[in-house]
């Protein structure tokens, strides 16, 4: 018999916060952790994504945490990437009661951050990077923190925050309370656990690496120069996609290749603002992207339900890369297709890594079109289409095209532009001046205005203004002698 969050000794309050969100049972790890959690125990706990450690650390650390004094907060939770941070946050706020939580990462402005902080925050969310920031100008102190969780820390020592991660424990509390959550405990995460952790409690739940034998592993061959429209057939047949490259540029540059070749794609890697990164992230959730072309960052951290293919485009770096980038397909018991581009040059590389992973055995060469024969059930494309369709009682769209909705945006907002500059052309009564008149006078403006005006010769006198007529004194000043 599955135990309930009440015999975990979660307070009343939060587990009616819970139940109003469907959530009754408690997972494994949460059983595992939860009441030591509450007993302020030092826990180590191994987890995949998606086993709900966000309740399993969250709960101790909202029941756990005081009130605070501006600018010191109780409690904090280190996150490697702003989207988890976020998500981390929002989840905590939708059953932390009276307690105030606050999230800050770079990408945005610091205004609102410092505000926040100033006004006081009782469980600090935070990426390291501008918490450090926040700690150098004064604005945050952690002398007070009693809870600190740390979460993928594997993932932070992939990222080069370890070194971080240490500057800030060792200002805060020296009796603080030390969580850490990890999907593996080997190397630098071992070592962060024996320097910062006393006497840890360990839990270990599910499988030590994401499991992707539940996705179809697939390759096809190409060229450098192909591998773009061998990306855009592959999503055309089979999306949700999450395409992964190498590099910021390299997914700039995919995105715009995958849009003249009829994918809507968007990009997303740590060099896009905060919101450029919401917005992309948004779009693709609710399927007016086919696509997010992504960086490594969004290997974790980022969570998406649904997605039913992920291309590596550029082969990862190594096996541990490729399971996480592929473990954004295939969750929570659902089926998925994984598709490797490999340059002729890189056979050898392939292979050993699929023999490492232990998939050589099942993985298949397949042609990009071919793809849907292994998409099982109906297509996501018809599913999220008839969803569309529904909110706008218009007839589907074909396969690989745009969706309606950002086209007739855009048709609409060029018709209204078109009405805008025929309304500035319209005469305004009868001291409105000579059509013809006008007429002449621009065409003498437009045959000067396309000549490269001389060195003393002012350029702004002869720039039209936006709405496609010069201003009055570029008029006059082409009706005086050109020897002025």
């Amino acid at each position: 018999m599955s135990k309930s969050f009440s015999s975990l000794g979660v307070p009343d309050y939060i587990c009616e916060a819970l139940k109003r969100q469907g959530i009754q049972e408690p997972f494994e790890i949460q059983e595992k952790t939860i009441q030591e959690g509450l007993e302020g125990k030092d826990i180590c706990g191994r987890a995949p994504t998606g086993s709900g450690k966000t309740l399993a650390f969250g709960i101790p650390l909202v029941v756990r945490t005081k009130a605070s004094k501006p600018r010191n907060p109780q409690s904090l939770v280190l996150a490697p990437t702003r989207e988890l941070a976020e998500q981390i946050c929002n989840e905590l706020r939708s059953f932390s009661g009276k307690k105030n939580v606050f999230v800050v990462y770079g990408g945005v402005g610091y205004g609102p951050q410092r505000k926040a902080l100033s006004k006081g925050v009782d469980i600090l969310v935070a990426c390291p990077g501008r918490l450090e920031d926040l700690i150098e100008q004064g604005e945050v102190n952690l002398g007070a923190v009693q809870q600190v969780v740390i979460d993928e820390a594997d993932r932070m020592a992939d990222m080069g925050f370890m070194p971080a991660i240490s500057r800030i424990l060792d200002q805060t509390s020296n009796e603080r309370q030390t969580i850490l959550f990890s999907a593996t405990l080997d190397r630098e995460v071992a070592q962060l656990k024996k320097r910062y952790q006393r006497d840890p409690v360990l839990h270990e739940v599910g499988e030590r690496t994401p499991d992707i034998k539940q996705a179809k592993h697939t390759f096809t061959v190409a060229k450098k120069s192909e591998k773009s429209v061998v990306a855009a057939e592959a999503v055309k047949v089979v999306w949700p996609a999450i395409i992964f490259c190498r590099t910021r540029h390299g997914s700039d540059r995919l995105a715009k290749q995958l849009k003249k070749l009829g994918v809507d794609a968007e990009a997303i890697h740590g060099g896009k603002s905060q919101h450029q990164r919401r917005r992309a992230l948004e779009n693709f959730t609710i399927g007016r992207a086919q696509t997010l072309v992504a960086t490594d960052v969004a290997a974790r951290g980022i969570h998406v339900d649904g997605v039913e293919l992920v291309v590596h485009y550029d082969l990862p770096e190594d096996h541990k890369a490729y399971i996480h980038r592929s473990g954004r397909t295939a969750r929570a018991g659902n089926e998925g297709i994984v598709l490797s581009i490999i340059q002729p040059e890189q056979r050898r590389t392939a292979k050993k890594m699929q023999e490492r992973l232990g998939i050589s055995e099942v993985i298949q060469r397949v042609e990009p079109e071919r793809l849907s024969e292994l998409s099982s059930g109906t297509s996501t494309k018809s599913r999220r289409e008839k969803e569309l369709d529904q909110k706008s009682g218009e007839s589907p769209k074909l396969a690989g095209k745009a969706t309606h909705g950002a086209s007739s945006k855009k048709r609409n907002d060029q018709k209204s532009k078109n009405r805008s500059r025929a309304s500035h052309h319209k005469p305004k009564g009868k001291n409105s001046p000579n059509k013809n008149r006008r007429k002449t006078n621009n065409k003498h403006v437009n045959r000067h205005a396309s000549q490269k005006p001389k060195s003393g010769q002012n350029r702004k006198k002869s720039s039209p203004k936006s709405n496609g007529r010069p201003n009055r004194k570029a008029r006059r000043a082409h009706l005086q002698p050109s020897n002025r």
